[in-house]
């Protein structure tokens, strides 16, 4: 058996199991269906679809995207098809594929966020959930939901208890003062996993115009730009939890996945490569078998949070 052959790609995450901790990042890849062509979704350790609400959401004004250094800026708006639409016109095309899907849950109160996961939990083809908490709670005057411990358990606890059939992760936003105390809160109300963290609430204006490069004033920023402070954040997350922590946040080469890796992550999220190479994900789930035989190791436990453990 040769090095390549002996080295095991697979992570458990609670009770979800992916052949590799390779995931496409919601917002990033559509459903998932319309990167079919070009990439193969089934080496993929998983793929997170683009946030699911209760009704049809048009999205943002354009333009939409707008490049900055070393990263980019989106404000999409949370555009989708709407939770029952998603069931019926994109679920079946993704039950063709054996990765591992995700659908990302999103809403303006509890009440939204309770019924979108109700519907799905009628539909198959899904392996769980991912709970989008930084949105505003339109009943307590537009605060987010992801800001506030409190708020974090009353949300989490309400989708826990919709969440009979699969998994819950729940997607932290990076503006907090302590994201381990918000995990921990998460985690308490019934979480999962936790993913860290979300895009960063950033600007871009066109000097020539004095107007805004999106058709919003402000968009999520996103890409390598961000990524030492996500990285951060995931350890910080890791040291004050149990459950397992997914991190994105600017992935592109197989050595800033080891990074997460090794700071405590048990699987990764790649989003904004994707935008330059949609092959992306795909590309990194086949470079981390020789990233792994390279450091000499067999499986991904082997370098898991090994500056954790050195550093304390």
């Amino acid at each position: 058996m040769s090095a390549r052959d002996a080295v095991d790609l697979s992570v458990q995450i609670g009770a979800l199991r992916l052949r590799n901790p390779i995931l496409a990042a919601s917002g990033t890849f559509g459903y998932g269906v319309e990167f079919a062509h070009l990439v193969d979704l089934n080496r993929l350790g998983g793929l997170v679809v683009k946030g699911l609400s209760r009704e049809p959401i048009e999205g943002a004004p354009a333009p939409r995207l707008c490049e900055t250094p070393s990263g980019m800026l989106n404000a999409v708006g949370l555009q989708n098809v709407g939770v029952r639409a998603f069931v019926a016109e994109k679920l079946p095309e993704l039950r063709k594929y054996h990765t591992a899907v995700l659908a990302n849950v999103f809403g303006y109160c509890l009440e939204d966020y309770v019924e979108v996961i109700r519907i799905l939990e009628d539909a198959e083809g899904l392996a769980g959930y991912e709970l989008n908490i930084s949105c505003p709670n339109v009943k307590k005057g537009g605060m987010q939901f992801g800001n506030d411990p409190s708020e974090v358990g009353e949300v989490v606890g309400a989708a826990r208890k919709a969440a009979v059939r699969r998994p819950l992760w729940v997607k932290l936003s990076p503006l907090v003062a302590d994201i381990g105390l918000i995990g921990r809160a998460a985690e308490s109300a019934g979480a999962d996993a936790l993913t860290v963290a979300n895009t960063f609430p950033a600007m871009a204006v066109d000097a020539r115009t004095q107007k805004s490069c999106l058709g919003n004033l402000t968009g999520g920023l996103s890409g390598p730009a961000i990524r030492p402070i996500t990285l951060r954040l995931v350890w910080e997350t890791k040291k004050a939890v149990r459950i397992p922590v997914v991190g994105l946040g600017g992935i592109e080469t197989v050595e800033d996945v080891l990074q997460y890796l090794s700071v405590g992550a048990s699987a990764v999220q790649v989003g904004t490569a994707s935008f330059a190479d949609p092959a992306a994900s795909e590309r990194l789930a086949r470079a981390l078998t020789n990233a792994l035989v390279r450091l000499k190791a067999s499986t991904i436990n082997d370098i898991q949070g090994q500056f954790v453990i050195e550093n304390g």
